[in-house]
C-alpha cells in the first residue's frame, strides 16, 4: 500500500471513531473559551463519578485552543480517572478516550502512535460489544450525552442519548441522575417546559442517589414552583450544600435561585456572602453572588437601595469580569445596570454600554446586548423611541434565542396597545421579519 493510500485508510478509520473529535461542532474561538469557563467551574474533586468525562472534555478544549501538550495531559488524566472510578484497567469506557488520543497523535504527526490507539479501540469494541446491535455501547452514549449537556445547545438530544444508555445498562446510578438534570436543561431551552411527571422522576432518582445534593435542590425547586412551603427544608439543605466543595455541579446556583424566589432575596445574599467568607477566592461563588445582587437591585426594583449594597455589587461584578475575561458580556451589562441604580453612576452606565455597542461582537452576543440596551433605554433613559429601535435591531438578527423572542414580544405589545406613533412602523417591521434558518 502506498503512503498516500495508507494515510487515507487511517483518516477514514479516525473519522469513524466515536470521540470528541468526531462529535465536534463548528464553534468560534470565543464560544470555545466560554465553554472552557463552564467546564473549569465543574471542579475535579476526588469521588466525582464523571471525572474521566470531565478530563476528556477539558483535553479536547485545550486541543481546540492549540495547547496540545495540555490536551495530552488531560486525556492521560481521564484514562487514570476511569481506572480508579471503575476499579479496572480497561473497559468500554475507554473507547472515547483512546479515540481522542488517536486523533491527537494524528494531528501531532505521530501516525504510528495514532494507529496504536486505533488498534486499542478495535480491541475494546470486539471485547465489549454493544448489547444492542444497531446502537452504540451505553458507555459511549453516556459520555456523548454528558458532553452535549456541557457543549451543545441541543439538550434534548443529550437527554435522548443518556436515556438509551440507561435502557441498555440500567444499573448506573449517576447516569440516571444526569438524565434528570439533562431533562431540566432541555426544559430551560424549550417552549413546552418540564414534562408533568418530572417531580416523580426526580424523587425516584434521589432515592437511588441520596448523596446528590444537586438533585435534592432540583426536587425542592420543583415543589416550590407548585406552591409548597419549603423554607425550612431550603435552610437545612443549604447547610449541606455549603459543606461540599464549590462546583457548578454542587447545586449552589439553583439553591440560591430557590432562596431568591421562594424564601427571601436577603437571605440568599446572606447565604452566598457566608459561603464567600469560607471560600473567598472561588470565582464561581462570586459569579453566583452577582446574580443575587443583580436580582435585588434591578429586578425586584428596590427603589432606594443602600449605596453600600450597590458598591458591593459593583465590586463583585468587577472581580467576576476579570476572572471570566472570555465570558463576561452579560456581567458587563449587569455592571452598567447596577451603576445606573447609583446616584452618581448614570454616566458610567452609559459609558459601559457605548463601549460595548462599539465592540466587535458575534451576532448572538449583539442580540443579547441590543435587547438589554433597549430595556435600559426605556427604564433608565426614558427614551421610548431608542428602546423600540434596539428591540428591532435585536429581533432582526436571524438567531433563535430567548432575547430575540423577548424583543419581538415587547414590540408586539407596543403595537397592540396602539399608543406609540411608531405603531405602524413596528407592524410593518414585524410583518417583514425573516425567521431564522
Amino acid at each position: 500500500i502506498s503512503a498516500a493510500q495508507s494515510q487515507t485508510t487511517l483518516e477514514s478509520k479516525l473519522e469513524a471513531l466515536q470521540c470528541h473529535f468526531t462529535w465536534d461542532q463548528e464553534m468560534s474561538k470565543s464560544l470555545i473559551l466560554r465553554r472552557k469557563d463552564n467546564v473549569d467551574d465543574i471542579g475535579t474533586e476526588e469521588g466525582n463519578s464523571w471525572l474521566g468525562h470531565i478530563y476528556n472534555l477539558r483535553g479536547f478544549i485545550q486541543y481546540k485552543l492549540g495547547f496540545t501538550k495540555d490536551a495530552q495531559s488531560f486525556f492521560n488524566k481521564a484514562a487514570e480517572a476511569f481506572r480508579k472510578i471503575r476499579n479496572a484497567d480497561e473497559g468500554p469506557w475507554l473507547v472515547v478516550n483512546y479515540g481522542n488520543l488517536a486523533w491527537l497523535h494524528h494531528h501531532l504527526g505521530d501516525q504510528a502512535e495514532s494507529q496504536a490507539y486505533l488498534s486499542k479501540v478495535d480491541a475494546l469494541m470486539n471485547k465489549y460489544p454493544s448489547p444492542s446491535q444497531d446502537e452504540l455501547h451505553p458507555e459511549i452514549y453516556a459520555e456523548k450525552a454528558w458532553t452535549l449537556m456541557k457543549f451543545s445547545p441541543d439538550k434534548t438530544l443529550a437527554a435522548d442519548y443518556i436515556q438509551r444508555a440507561i435502557r441498555m445498562q440500567p444499573g448506573m446510578v449517576e447516569w440516571n441522575s444526569s438524565y434528570i438534570l439533562a431533562l431540566r436543561y432541555a426544559s430551560n431551552h424549550s417552549d413546552t417546559g418540564l414534562e408533568a411527571d418530572l417531580l416523580e422522576k426526580v424523587r425516584l432518582a434521589m432515592e437511588q442517589d441520596p448523596e446528590n445534593l444537586h438533585l435534592a435542590v432540583l426536587y425542592l425547586n420543583q415543589r416550590a414552583k407548585r406552591g409548597e412551603k419549603i423554607e425550612e427544608e431550603a435552610r437545612e439543605l443549604a447547610r449541606k450544600v455549603l459543606r461540599n466543595p464549590v462546583s457548578s455541579h454542587s447545586g449552589i446556583k439553583l439553591l440560591l435561585k430557590v432562596y431568591n424566589y421562594h424564601v427571601s432575596i436577603d437571605e440568599a445574599i446572606d447565604l452566598v456572602e457566608e459561603a464567600l467568607e469560607t471560600h473567598p477566592d472561588e470565582r464561581y461563588l462570586k459569579k453566583c453572588a452577582t446574580l443575587c445582587y443583580k436580582l435585588k437591585l434591578t429586578y425586584f426594583r428596590d427603589s432606594h437601595p443602600e449605596q453600600s449594597m450597590i458598591d458591593r455589587a459593583i465590586s463583585l461584578l468587577k472581580d467576576v469580569i476579570a476572572l471570566y475575561p472570555h465570558s463576561s458580556l452579560v456581567k458587563k451589562i449587569d455592571l452598567a445596570n447596577v451603576y445606573a441604580k447609583s446616584k452618581y453612576g448614570q454616566d458610567k452606565a452609559e459609558q459601559i454600554y457605548q463601549e460595548l455597542l462599539k465592540s466587535d461582537l458575534e451576532p448572538a452576543d449583539k442580540q443579547v446586548l441590543y435587547n438589554y440596551y433597549a430595556k435600559y433605554s426605556n427604564f433608565e433613559l426614558k427614551d421610548r423611541n431608542m428602546s423600540i429601535r434596539y428591540h428591532m435591531m435585536a429581533a432582526k438578527i436571524p438567531h433563535q434565542s430567548f432575547f430575540r423572542g423577548n424583543s419581538i414580544t415587547i414590540l408586539e405589545r407596543i403595537k397592540d396597545r396602539g399608543r406609540n406613533r411608531k405603531c405602524r412602523e413596528i407592524e410593518e417591521f414585524l410583518e417583514n421579519l425573516q425567521e431564522p434558518q
